[in-house]
């Protein structure tokens, strides 16, 4: 078991203040915070344009919508989960309408239980996708130190009429005799060759 807890930021899109309540009872500070609100689809993508959370949920209906375009366009954003709370006699229909975009639905009426394994499914999606973010990120900065360093190789190569696999050799060796990054070694040549 990991040492490390996670706090999860929630928004709760509800036109009911006493479900807004009631989940608020059922999200301890110590691991969500913070808990926003707002009244409809319109406060919530207010609410969206100004921060990211890590979850969304939506119950509906909202005063202005079901909720369900609002749920789907959370989900495209790829790293906020959104679980909508539907009516039972809704819920075939919008399982049907919302499984292929990645929205977690639940019928109503929850109980505690129910409420508490909706939150874990959540939160083991969101760690899976912080996973996928931290090797997209190592990817870019890895893209980024061989367009660094092919930059100077092409430096050397047309300053120094080196050869692309003389040039390749230099910036190696250069690192390791110096025990420095190759990108390093590449943006020092760039700032003395531009």
């Amino acid at each position: 078991m990991s040492l490390e807890v996670r706090i999860y930021s929630i928004l709760l899109v509800s036109s009911s203040t006493g479900f807004v309540d009631t989940m608020r009872s059922l999200l301890p500070e110590n691991r969500y915070s913070p808990v926003c609100t707002a009244e409809n689809v319109s406060a919530a993508k207010r609410v969206l344009a100004e921060r990211a959370f890590d979850f969304v949920i939506i119950n509906s209906p909202l005063s202005d919508g079901s909720g369900l375009r609002l749920a789907t366009d959370i989900a495209e954003q790829r790293n906020t989960i959104p679980l909508l709370l539907v009516k039972g006699e809704e819920y075939p229909d919008m399982l049907d309408r919302t499984i292929r975009n990645g929205v977690y639905i639940l019928a109503k009426p929850l109980t505690r239980a129910t409420t508490a394994v909706a939150l874990a499914w959540m939160a083991a999606s969101r760690e899976r996708i912080r996973v996928t973010e931290k090797k997209e990120l190592s990817f870019e900065e890895k893209m980024g130190e061989i367009r660094v360093v092919n930059r100077a190789k092409w430096l050397l190569i047309s300053e120094l009429n080196m050869s692309e696999p003389e040039a390749h050799r230099y910036i190696e060796k250069q690192a390791m005799d110096r025990c420095i990054p190759r990108r390093q070694i590449a943006e020092e040549i760039i700032r003395m060759y531009s």
